[in-house]
Formats: structure tokens, C-alpha cells, sequence
């Protein structure tokens, strides 16, 4: 199975001995400010994929509507990883409702990847080993509920490699802005502006989970 895909899978419990570099990581994840329509938490982590990890998810709101949601998790090996080319690796899952017109676009994975490359470049980030799928679904629905119209949803499931800074510590915080950046373009919001003070504080929860 890959990081993606397991991504959204398991728990792990509390330890308090996690390295200095993850707990570093993982508290400016929790420091970050973003857009007040990213509604965002902690969630459980999944078991498998390395000895430290660290789980987000969030949905863009407009009111009582869901435009999109999705999960967000930092994984950590100490001792380093052949695929990662790093000791850190982020691995994410969003999803997001789609109009008809966009749905019918040939293009459309091919522009969703891009979505997720560009929101890196906008700020600036350096990655490596970026990884991923986008897979486009339609519902239509027979006999009693033929009464709702066909739906389809466009989901992108991801990692990468952030590169990393002073301490072995790469910029969390810049990678969480930058995934934010990717839900609210998905869900059609408009690009918030530089220095944008509409934003807020992300709710800090539990501790940093390791296996």
C-alpha cells in the first residue's frame, strides 16, 4: 500500500520521547495561522507508515456547505528512507464536489497535479520525490434516488519530500500553507492576498504520536 493511500488509516499512540526534529515540525504546524473558511484539527495517525507521525484534516466552508476536505500528515524515520531521500516525508489526501463542465474536462487530472506543484512555487518551497495520484468519479443514481443528479468528485492523493532546514527541520508551516493553498483553490475559493490578516490560529490538540 502506498503513503497516500494508507495515509488514512490507524492510530498510534503518545510518546513524549519523539525526536527534537519532529517535535520541532510538528509544533509549527500547530503555530500556523490560515484562512478562517480551513476549518482544520488534529486526527489519528497512521500506524504503518513510520516510526513518527502526525495528522491533520480540514474541510473548506462556506456556510453550512463542505467545497472541500481533506488530510494532511507528517511522517518522520530518524534513520532515513531509500524512496523519501529524506527523513521527513507528507503525505496527503484531498477531495473536492465538482460542476459538470469541469468534470467533462479531458485535462482535468493533468491540471489538478498542477494545482498541487504550483501552490509549491508560489512560496517558493523546495520538495523532492513527489508522488500521486488524481482520480476523477461520477455518480449516477437509478429507481428511488433518481430523482438527484449525477455528482462527481475529484480526489488527489500525494507525497513528498520537504526538504530539510536548520536542525533537520524542514518549514511545516510553509508546506501547511502551501496544501491550504491547494483545498481552497480546489474548492474554488479565491487566492488569499499577501499578508492577508483574515486568517487564524490552528487549534492545538494532542501531542505528537509515535508507534
Amino acid at each position: 500500500m502506498d503513503d497516500a493511500k494508507e495515509a488514512g488509516e490507524g492510530d498510534r499512540h503518545s510518546h513524549s520521547t519523539a525526536p527534537a526534529a519532529f517535535r520541532a515540525a510538528v509544533e509549527a504546524l500547530r503555530a500556523s495561522r490560515l484562512r478562517p473558511q480551513i476549518e482544520i484539527e488534529q486526527t489519528k495517525a497512521p500506524q504503518r507508515l513510520a516510526p513518527y507521525a502526525y495528522a491533520l484534516e480540514a474541510a473548506v466552508v462556506d456556510g453550512d456547505q463542505d467545497l472541500a476536505d481533506g488530510r494532511l500528515v507528517l511522517l518522520h524515520d530518524p534513520s532515513g528512507h531509500d524512496a523519501w531521500r529524506g527523513t521527513f516525508r507528507l503525505v496527503t489526501l484531498v477531495r473536492a464536489e465538482l460542476e459538470p463542465e469541469m468534470a467533462a474536462d479531458p485535462l482535468l487530472p493533468e491540471v489538478c497535479w498542477s494545482w498541487l506543484t504550483g501552490a509549491f512555487q508560489a512560496r517558493g518551497l523546495s520538495y523532492g520525490e513527489p508522488s500521486g495520484t488524481v482520480t476523477r468519479a461520477s455518480s449516477h443514481y437509478f429507481g428511488g434516488l433518481s430523482e438527484r443528479p449525477a455528482a462527481s468528485q475529484i480526489e488527489i492523493r500525494a507525497s513528498w519530500t520537504p526538504r530539510e532546514g536548520l536542525g533537520g527541520v524542514p518549514d511545516t508551516a510553509a508546506h501547511l500553507a502551501s496544501w491550504c493553498d491547494l483545498l481552497a483553490q480546489i474548492a474554488g475559493l479565491p487566492p488569499a492576498g499577501p499578508g492577508d490578516a483574515s486568517v487564524v490560529t490552528l487549534p492545538q490538540r494532542r501531542d505528537p504520536q509515535s508507534r
